[in-house]
């Protein structure tokens, strides 16, 4: 029962992602810049999220240990964010929200074969496959029919 919990969990994160793109692309048309766009899509993200840090935190009563991560840990999702944001700001009104979502999972879908492949930041090791490269595969040219149709 949990499983399927948290499929659907992984599949509303992907809804949101969809969601998010045309509303930044609508900010950043109003603003008239896709990068301040993304600048205030994450500064109320932030600021929801310390408000929920805080609530959680005092509600279990733990602390954080900010010693514990090395540093560069503490900005680089930050930028990787700030790019995908202000990347999809940008292509949305370009190629549509289908296209967009076909490419972003493609990408993500390397990328992760890629990670699992050298085991990045202590994840498990797990070889590309026959199976695993075919998908790969099949996922890009679904990717690319999506944008050409």
């Amino acid at each position: 029962m949990m499983g399927l919990f948290w499929s659907v969990l992984g599949i509303a994160s992907g809804a949101f992602i969809a969601v998010q793109a045309p509303i930044n692309s609508q900010l950043a048309r109003g603003l008239g810049l896709p990068v301040a766009a993304a600048a205030f899509s994450f500064l109320s993200g932030a600021i929801v999220l310390g408000l929920a840090t805080m609530l959680v935190t005092r509600g279990q009563g733990i602390s954080l240990d900010w010693k514990a991560p090395a540093p560069w840990l503490f900005v680089a999702g930050g930028i990787l964010g700030g790019a995908y944001v202000t990347i999809s700001t940008i292509l949305i009104p370009r190629i549509g929200a289908a296209a967009l979502m076909a490419f972003l999972v493609a990408g993500q879908l390397v990328a992760g074969m890629l990670l699992d492949r050298i085991g990045f930041l202590g994840m498990a090791v797990r070889e590309i496959s026959l199976g695993r490269l075919v998908g790969a595969v099949l996922l890009m040219t679904g990717a690319v029919l999506v944008r050409l149709t």
